[in-house]
């Protein structure tokens, strides 16, 4: 791998995205901090942190390719139409943000540990107090089952994680999450990394220059901070 800027945690302030490697795909520098500013400036600049939990320093990254979803242009198979008419979903904003970024830290199939830090769980509660991260959250019969949270920056969400203990939960979340934010006259959502399941929901690929372009144009002064507990779906 080849050398990679590593960033004092005093100087909030990144490398162009352009100079990220191809191998691994994206990586642009180490170090830094895991704090508010630091974060609000690696997604308005289209970086993102993410590290394995048995690593000891941040690792910022902004791939080749970037998953994105136009709001309004979710995939609904039939039979997500139907979970989300007659399963009995109840869909919160903003209710149980702890909550929803504690379940996705929780173990995975096939992963022995998490990527949201206990830092990085500090710094998106403390981002969530502040206005710009958000969680959306699918009930059933009163617990919380499902739900993904994320950062809301001009026109633009970018989604961080999500999770679901029953069957179609997060994508119900999801799927309200993106038709709101189209009612919103949101531009675009980051997925980041696109996965087969992001990809079967719509989520495509695009050039990070084009990603890039888009983000330029991301009018940052409005984020809906005030809307989202009057979401309810």
């Amino acid at each position: 791998m080849d050398p990679i800027p590593w960033l004092s945690p005093n100087v909030v302030g990144f490398p162009s995205p352009e100079q990220a490697l191809d191998d691994p795909d994206g990586l642009l520098a180490a170090g830094g901090a895991l704090s508010p500013p630091w974060l609000l400036e690696a997604y308005s600049r289209g970086i993102f942190p993410w590290f394995d939990n048995d690593q000891d320093h941040i690792l910022w990254w902004s791939p080749a390719q970037r998953a994105v979803l136009k709001p309004g242009t979710m995939k609904v198979s039939k039979s997500l139409a139907k979970r989300i008419r007659n399963a009995g979903f109840e869909v919160r904003w903003d209710t149980r943000f702890e909550g929803v970024i504690d379940a996705c830290r929780g173990p995975r199939s096939g992963s022995t540990g998490t990527w949201i830090t206990p830092a990085m769980r500090a710094a998106y509660v403390e981002l969530h107090h502040q206005g710009y991260a958000h969680s959306v959250e699918t009930f059933l019969h009163g617990t919380l089952v499902g739900g993904l949270y994320g950062l809301s920056l001009g026109k633009m969400f970018f989604g961080e994680s999500m999770f679901s203990t029953v069957s179609d939960a997060s994508k119900v979340a999801f799927y309200h999450l993106q038709h709101r934010l189209h009612d919103w006259a949101f531009t675009l959502i980051d997925c980041q990394m696109e996965n087969p399941h992001l990809h079967s929901l719509g989520v495509e690929l695009i050039p990070r220059a084009e990603f890039l372009a888009l983000l330029a144009n991301n009018p940052l002064r409005d984020t809906h901070t005030g809307n989202w507990r009057l979401a309810h779906s």
